[in-house]
């Protein structure tokens, strides 16, 4: 707890769930919790002879069905998912945009590089047939608050809209935010989270020479496997996860079911390197602690933590003994980046909105692909299958390139 601020618990309402695990909330946490072996992880067409070929895709997804011709057009994909996540989030919460005090209704959504692959398309479309064949909607449709935005004319949401670019912590970091503007009393009703979709070949060649993607070919689905002795990288995903967040006082007031609250956030800088976290997390253990001390908790006090967890030999270690230094060896740990694979920007979204349903269900997901844990990894790790548990709090931890950390600790509505 800071010198200045009250503990703030803010109420999660409403969960909303687009992944290459399933289209909606109940699909993607049947997939998490139950499935052994990830699917929608292919090879790509747009990725052809690169080291890593394949992602995860959100492959039963009909944005069509969903969204109409019309308005799919003035949206590029990663927009389009936050829509029908932020779409599900408010209905399960019971609002109606219609009747809402739209003014008093905030929409924070992260993106690490919003709509990359709409550029790479323009690029090559000036290049081969010059300047009159690049598209006047390049600017709206690929900066990162065109999700937020999007949202907000989607749903009629009049209150402060922001787009957070802070790497892969992004989603993490949009969730805190609101936090922090609905302690502030600047909105009744925050939308947060995040929303990501980079199938750029541009973006994954630069991944490939920078050695961070998993280059195991014949096995994609093996691929992405956090905390095993055998990782050798990450895996991208595309997705969206976005949660309704309230003021208790207004969650009351209409008498909402209260999911889970976020208690605590916090947030650092490595100050280290572009890449390479610092090699002793002292940043993301700064956004830890400061989370914890927001929120009032103490380390013995959380029962269960969604890592980061990106399958990258050194993150996974850098994590995992900073997660042991500050909370011992109690917490039931997983990551469940295997599969959704590492969604970017959306990654904090979804996996909080993961973590609500944990604690509800007091069940933690197992880390899929995990057969030989790291013995370097000094925590008590989830994986084979789904474990029961009792806990009243839980902690997400996020990493981002350029050294951007986030922490949310989250408790039992």
């Amino acid at each position: 707890m800071t010198a200045r601020q009250q503990p703030f618990a803010a109420a999660v309402t409403g969960l909303g769930l687009v992944t290459a695990a399933g289209v909606g909330t109940k699909a993607t946490w049947h997939t998490i919790t139950h499935e052994v072996v990830p699917g929608n992880v292919s090879q790509q067409a747009e990725l052809v002879d690169l080291p890593c070929d394949f992602m995860y895709t959100a492959a039963d997804l009909d944005t069509t069905a969903l969204l109409g011709v019309a308005a799919q057009r003035l949206m590029d994909r990663f927009s389009q998912l936050a829509v029908i996540a932020a779409r599900e989030a408010v209905g399960d919460a019971g609002l109606d945009p219609e009747s809402w005090d739209s003014g008093r209704v905030a929409v924070v959504i992260g993106s690490a590089h919003g709509g990359l692959p709409f550029y790479d398309q323009q690029s090559a479309a000036m290049a081969g047939y010059g300047a009159r064949r690049v598209s006047p909607k390049l600017a709206p449709l690929t900066v990162i608050n065109s999700a937020a935005s999007s949202v907000c004319m989607d749903l009629g949401a009049h209150g402060p809209s922001l787009g957070v670019a802070t790497a892969c912590s992004s989603g993490t970091v949009a969730v805190g935010t609101a936090h922090q503007l609905l302690r502030a009393g600047a909105c009744d009703i925050a939308i947060a989270g995040g929303a990501e979709s980079v199938l750029s070949r541009l973006l994954i060649a630069s991944a490939c020479q920078m050695k961070a993607v998993s280059t195991r070919r014949d096995d994609p689905a093996a691929a992405c496997r956090p905390f095993d002795v055998d990782r050798d990288g990450f895996v991208v995903g595309e997705g969206a996860g976005l949660l309704v967040l309230e003021r208790p006082e207004h969650a009351r007031a209409r008498r909402a079911p209260i999911r889970a609250q976020i208690a605590g956030y916090g947030a650092s800088s490595d100050a280290y390197g572009a890449v390479a976290p610092d090699p002793e997390g002292r940043g993301v253990e700064r956004a830890l602690r400061s989370a914890l001390a927001d929120a009032d908790v103490r380390p013995d006090d959380v029962g269960h933590v969604n890592a980061h967890g990106t399958s990258t030999v050194l993150n996974d270690r850098i994590e995992a003994v900073m997660l042991r230094r500050v909370l011992g060896e109690h917490p039931l740990v997983t990551s469940t980046k295997a599969m959704t694979g590492h969604t970017l920007g959306a990654a904090g979204g979804i996996e909080t909105a993961l973590t609500v349903l944990a604690l509800e269900q007091q069940l933690v997901p197992p880390t899929a692909n995990l057969t030989v844990p790291d013995p370097r990894i000094p925590i008590d790790v989830v994986h084979a299958e789904a474990r029961s548990a009792a806990f009243d709090c839980a902690v997400k931890t996020s990493l981002g390139f350029g050294g951007h950390n986030a922490a949310l600790v989250l408790t039992r509505g």
